[in-house]
């Protein structure tokens, strides 16, 4: 079941790369595995899936241990200061990064560690209450601040939009969120690339792409609905 969802969401992000003009070698899809056993990511694995996305940190470190190293980890959800230690040396790329003193413990921690930590910056574009991530107009700041800091390094911009029932209506927030990093990359920051825009998730993912979203995060299409009484 999970390699044939993974196969159709493959599929429709092609289509969306298409459409689009794109490469599909330019966005990436990340198989959000969160709540999920190692044996359904091992199912999603056998389909072609490479990089897997986690919202806790101690669920991301369990995997790491159990599953091949040749895997990619990402670190998508709300990350605690006191807990980035544990994944500064795991995730390839964290992507919410939403204040520059979760930022500086990145740093540390990375420093302490002696590896390089990929970060992306999470931008709350609709200003959702309920939501993390810097509002866009406080973007800028917060990257010229971050971009000093040593052992980190910042990839770009990353947004989780309202959750709709039609996939058209997120269209406006993942332009923008485009139109933000490419404002940001013409100010020519030191240390700051906007190579990466993660945006787009199950129900939304195919306009993202079509917006210019280069990551992709996918769970409930490709590994069903979640039970959070687990």
């Amino acid at each position: 079941m999970v390699a044939e969802n993974y196969r159709k969401v493959e599929k429709r992000v092609q289509e969306a790369c298409l459409r689009s003009g794109r490469k599909r070698e330019e966005v990436t899809l990340i198989a959000v595995s969160k709540t999920k056993p190692v044996s359904m990511i091992r199912e999603a694995m056998d389909a072609g899936a490479e990089v897997f996305g986690e919202n806790k940190v101690q669920e991301l470190c369990e995997k790491y241990e159990e599953l091949p190293k040749s895997l990619r980890w990402h670190m998508i959800g709300h990350l605690q200061r006191n807990k980035v230690k544990y994944v500064v040396d795991k995730a390839e790329l964290i992507h919410s990064v939403d204040s520059l003193r979760l930022a500086e413990e990145i740093s540390k921690e990375a420093v302490k560690k002696q590896v390089e930590a990929n970060i992306l910056i999470e931008v709350n574009v609709a200003e959702e209450e309920s939501k993390f991530g810097v509002h866009a107009k406080d973007v800028e700041e917060l990257v010229r601040k971050a971009a000093i800091l040593p052992n980190l390094h910042i990839r770009g911009l990353m947004t989780i939009a309202p959750f709709v029932e039609d996939a058209e209506e997120n269209r406006p927030v993942f332009q923008e969120l485009r139109k933000l990093a490419v404002d940001i990359k013409l100010k020519n920051i030191d240390n700051v690339d906007m190579s990466v825009l993660s945006m787009g998730m199950t129900g939304d993912y195919e306009v993202a792409i079509e917006e210019g979203a280069t990551m992709v995060r996918v769970g409930t299409g490709i590994f069903g609905e979640r039970n959070y009484a687990v």
